[in-house]
């Protein structure tokens, strides 16, 4: 599940096969960066935002770039040897391949894809909240953006990247059961904000280096979460029946009775 701590560890692949490199070539598959060539080009960091990742680039004699990429629900980047196999997707979901003398890396259906100055990163990512894995993370400053919107259900205040940068589904879910919150609560009537907040952060640092997401501790197959992909499974707590609800691309799963505020969602009027 690409959420906060996914694009971290991919930041750092990244980091790791290309930072200091010199970009030999490169391809891109997208209409809006199609005539790019970054040859020549050298690549400084590599980093996330949330659930924004960026390339940052050093032009020949000109100000650094950043390539902006997000991941979304199915998108992944890869780094392969040169002449390793690229098996991560198939190959029509290839948006970018960037090849340097040590490493290939391969860019999958990547979305909203922008080269711009590093010095204009704000126009893509300005509007997050404080990023839960970053070194601008202030949990003061989600709570106080959290609280901005009294009225609004906690889940979908959690999802909201202008509050705080990082939650996604499964860390939303797991989240609020670990604190017996209905994901329906109105934010103002939410016990403990604060540790609510503390809780999400440290879920995800406890994540970080790491490609399997764990809530309860436990690495192995199906033991990982409490509620998140559990629908029908029993509850870990009291042995009810987990429930889901599905809008779009937004899950909610939930325990209607160690998550007692509403046991669902609101009747439609």
């Amino acid at each position: 599940m690409p959420e906060g701590d996914t694009v971290w560890n991919t930041a750092r692949v990244l980091h790791r096969a290309l930072a200091g490199t010199r970009i030999t070539s490169s391809d891109f598959r997208v209409p809006q960066l199609a005539t790019v060539d970054l040859s020549g080009w050298t690549v400084r960091e590599s980093v996330s935002r949330g659930k924004h990742l960026l390339l940052r680039l050093g032009a020949p004699d000109e100000a650094p770039w950043t390539l902006h990429s997000h991941l979304r629900m199915d998108g992944a980047w890869r780094a392969y040897a040169p002449g390793e196999r690229w098996n991560g997707r198939p190959a029509h979901l290839i948006r970018v391949v960037l090849r340097s003398p040590g490493a290939v890396a391969v860019g999958y259906h990547l979305h909203e894809m922008a080269l711009v100055p590093t010095a204009e990163e704000d126009r893509l990512v300005g509007h997050l909240g404080p990023d839960l894995l970053g070194p601008d993370w202030d949990p003061a400053e989600a709570v106080r953006r959290l609280a901005d919107h009294p009225e609004q259900p906690i889940g979908e205040a959690l999802l909201d990247q202008r509050n705080l940068a990082g939650v996604g589904n499964l860390y939303k879910c797991e989240v609020l059961f670990l604190r017996g919150v209905s994901p329906w609560t109105p934010v103002d009537a939410v016990p403990d904000l604060p540790g609510l907040v503390t809780l999400a952060q440290r879920l995800l640092a406890a994540n970080r280096g790491r490609w399997t997401q764990s809530s309860t501790g436990s690495l192995h197959r199906g033991q990982t979460s409490y509620v998140y992909g559990r629908r029908a499974q029993p509850c870990r707590r009291c042995g009810t029946a987990i429930r889901k609800e599905e809008l779009g691309e937004r899950v909610t799963y939930w325990c209607p009775v160690c998550q007692p505020e509403r046991s669902g969602p609101p009747t439609p009027s």
